[in-house]
């Protein structure tokens, strides 16, 4: 050690370090790519000479952001990250006290509609009453002048006053029309406020795992804020990148494969589902055989939801792997393609 200072001691022991946890990790990631690099050179070399066409990408699956309605305080959290949740499981709570209150001043509407209703009824019936007298006195006034024994004047005075009764019943149940609306009104006041307190209650509207919890109890938060981040496990799939050689014979609903990075030994079924009508450079995140400059098509490859069902606990987005499909649905799919899944 001639030659070096005792301060250079620590410097060189935090170099050997270093080289030697590099040395460690380099074989680590060099095994990682190699495998998917192997996986591609075994059946990434497709290119339509046996009538498939292939493409490496990324098992994917819909995300979706379950968000308050209203704007409010946060009362409680109860999703976890990782939770697999069925579709009306609780999430969070907004804080639903003014909601309440207003609950009860809408019924107390409705109450307050009823009695006028009732009201109305009433004076209907008193109306109905007089009416049936104002009647009788017409029917006599009528007959005491058409005998002689009474004056006209009298049978003016039971006219008008027949009248009077009837209109006084028109308006009674013209009151109840006006009262059924009022209670129409009521009631549908209720149920708005009703339907925004039970809005309050967040629940998942999917099947699905929750990928991320952004907002914790106690936070305020304004209307149409994510709580949660959901990832909806029945719907998964894997984009590939296609040139309009292998596009052009393809139709939604065809059949596909898909082969895993992790799991190399099984093939999954998968169908079609989308042919973008428009071509594109070869997005950066996909690492393609053939020049980025290119243009190509994606297609969408879906796994079976009845399959997804089976296996969501082993779901995962980002995965890699290479899609298949067939330039013509009445090519048989070659040995190493046939569909073998988990016994």
């Amino acid at each position: 050690m001639t030659g070096l200072s005792p301060r250079s001691l620590p410097l060189l022991a935090l170099t050997a370090l270093a080289l030697g946890l590099g040395a460690l990790a380099a074989p680590v990631q060099a095994q990682a790519e190699s495998r998917f690099e192997a996986l591609l050179a075994k059946f990434g070399q497709s290119r339509g000479e046996d009538g498939i066409f292939s493409s490496n990408g990324r098992i994917e699956a819909q995300s979706v952001d379950v968000a308050t309605k209203y704007a409010g305080r946060i009362e409680s959290v109860t999703a976890q990250e990782g939770d697999l949740l069925a579709p009306g499981d609780p999430v969070a709570q907004i804080d639903a006290a003014d909601a309440r209150a207003k609950l009860n001043g809408a019924k107390a509407a409705v109450l307050r509609a009823r009695a006028a209703q009732a009201v109305a009824e009433a004076t209907l019936m008193q109306a109905e009453s007089a009416l049936g007298v104002a009647q009788t006195n017409y029917d006599r006034a009528l007959k005491l002048r058409d005998s002689g024994t009474a004056a006209q004047s009298s049978l003016d005075d039971a006219t008008n006053a027949l009248a009077s009764a009837k209109a006084t019943v028109a308006m009674a149940k013209a009151q109840i029309s006006d009262a059924e609306a009022a209670i129409a009104a009521a009631e549908a006041d209720q149920e708005q406020v009703q339907l925004a307190l039970d809005d309050l209650s967040i629940a998942a509207p999917i099947r699905g795992r929750v990928l991320y919890r952004l907002h914790e109890p106690g936070e305020v938060v304004a209307a149409g804020a994510p709580i949660v981040t959901m990832l909806d496990l029945g719907d998964v799939y894997m984009n590939i990148y296609l040139p309009a050689t292998a596009v052009g014979t393809l139709t939604v609903g065809d059949e596909a494969r898909l082969i895993l990075d992790p799991v190399p030994d099984y093939v999954v079924p998968a169908r079609i589902t989308f042919i973008s009508p428009q071509s594109q450079f070869t997005p950066k995140s996909v690492e393609t055989q053939d020049s980025r400059e290119d243009l190509v098509f994606r297609v969408k490859l879906s796994i079976p939801r009845e399959l997804l069902k089976q296996f969501e606990a082993q779901i995962k987005s980002g995965v890699r792997g290479i899609g298949f499909v067939r330039a013509r649905p009445d090519t048989d799919w070659p040995a190493h393609l046939t569909v073998k899944l988990p016994g």
